[in-house]
């Protein structure tokens, strides 16, 4: 250990007699007692054969998807990644979340087809192995739905609240495509084209507006997902990946894209998806999501006992990558800095964490990102002066645990004069991704 390393424990806590305890807390030396009848029992028996598919252990079947049960109805709600429940930074793709307009629909990939038509010179079809043929590239980005964090909305605040309900339709993946630049190239865009209309292929015909601009830049045509095809609940075979911008945008089921001149207006960027600000004004096209934090570890609805944590967290913003985290310990009046998990990719989640000793006492542990544009995620106060109280989309406000003397953790958000009461959130079914959590 060197003298920087050491200082740098001592500032948090971690002085060599912090380890000594923490070794006699958490250790102990093995005896015939540590071990019982079941500890060897896989030692007797031939394990389970090889599988052409691979399966997770059946001691993590409670690993899960958390669906609301305020849903009206699953076919055009969303559930949610469980945050807590996972290491590193990649979502696996049986835990991506999942916001759906018209239910899964089962797309045969022989039969698919990609439409480009409207202002182009040359109006294209492609069927799946078409698209596979053009130059592939694999990105890591994530994932968020509009309506994630709808929860700060509440007043008062769901002392159940837990990070998966928090802030779970977030998910991050690593997608493999085809640049949509690549094919408006091959159908040559015409002279007065600002505007993509793609459209999917389930029972909503789900559609939205999309900037050529942004199109050009970097969203992906993608047909894989960690290394393999496509989930159905991710948009099998084929759908856009727009990175940084809200999910709500990136069409699934991709089925045709029209270029055009001007937006669509479609429900789903006029009913739904738009913001109603602190100064009254409406936002339409609010696409990009702004930085973005959460302690995973110790979170809402775990229990922590006295001593060393290794306090764990995400973070991601849309403005690019993730400069810097800070950790309060005592509920914001003073920051200290989390270190990152390399590498630090664009428009990714990013995992951070921060040593700690708890003694014991009553406190409020609370993170917040700042990204490489200067952008910082703001106070529940500094979120509400600006967005308004009105809205249930696009919430990155700061999200606060108490941690209790008894080691239980608590949703720590305050109630605010003038915030929404449960009633008032977005009803199941509707907008945002499925309405209260």
């Amino acid at each position: 250990m060197n003298r920087r390393k050491l200082l740098r424990l001592l500032s948090q806590g971690l002085a060599l007699g912090s380890f000594a305890k923490l070794s006699s807390a958490t250790g102990q030396a093995p005896s015939p007692r540590s071990f019982s009848e079941k500890s060897f029992e896989s030692m007797k028996t031939l394990g389970a054969p090889l599988r052409e598919y691979g399966e997770r252990s059946e001691f993590e079947k409670e690993v899960v998807r958390y669906i609301s049960p305020n849903l009206r109805t699953r076919h055009s709600g969303a559930d949610f990644t469980p945050l807590e429940k996972l290491e590193g930074v990649i979502t696996p793709s049986s835990l991506h979340f999942e916001r759906h307009h018209g239910g899964v629909p089962s797309v045969d990939p022989a039969e698919y087809r990609l439409v480009i038509h409207g202002l182009v010179e040359r109006p294209l079809m492609f069927t799946l192995q078409d698209l596979k043929r053009f130059p592939s590239v694999t990105r890591t980005y994530f994932i968020e739905c509009a309506g994630n964090g709808q929860n700060g909305y509440r007043n008062p605040p769901d002392p159940t609240l837990t990070a998966t309900r928090s802030r779970g339709l977030m998910s991050n993946s690593s997608w493999t495509g085809v640049p949509l630049a690549i094919l408006l190239k091959e159908a040559g865009v015409k002279a007065g084209a600002r505007w993509l209309i793609p459209e999917g292929q389930d029972a909503a015909a789900y559609t939205r507006s999309l900037p050529l601009e942004k199109a050009l830049e970097d969203v992906l045509v993608a047909y894989a997902q960690n290394g393999e095809a496509l989930r159905p609940e991710q948009g099998y075979p084929v759908r856009l990946v727009v990175p940084g911008w809200e999910g709500s945008i990136q069409v699934k089921w991709l089925r045709r894209i029209e270029v055009a001149d001007a937006p669509v207006m479609s429900k789903d960027e006029t009913s739904e998806y738009t913001d109603v600000m602190a100064d009254g004004t409406i936002r339409a096209f609010t696409w990009v999501m702004d930085p973005e934090s959460i302690i995973t570890y110790p979170s809402g609805q775990q229990a922590i006992s006295r001593g060393f944590h290794e306090i764990r967290g995400l973070a991601w913003s849309g403005h690019g990558r993730i400069r810097r985290v800070e950790v309060s310990l005592d509920g914001g009046n003073s920051w200290k800095q989390a270190s990152l998990e390399g590498p630090l990719e664009p428009l990714a989640a990013v995992r951070f964490k921060y040593n700690w000793v708890w003694d014991g006492k009553p406190t409020t542990i609370m993170s917040r990102a700042t990204d490489e544009a200067g952008n910082t995620q703001p106070t529940p106060e500094e979120f509400f002066a600006r967005w308004g109280r009105n809205n249930r989309y696009h919430y990155n406000a700061i999200q606060a645990w108490h941690v209790g003397a008894d080691g239980k953790v608590l949703n720590g958000d305050k109630a605010l004069p003038g915030a929404l009461a449960p009633s008032r959130l977005g009803a199941a079914g509707r907008g945002g991704c499925g309405g209260e959590a």
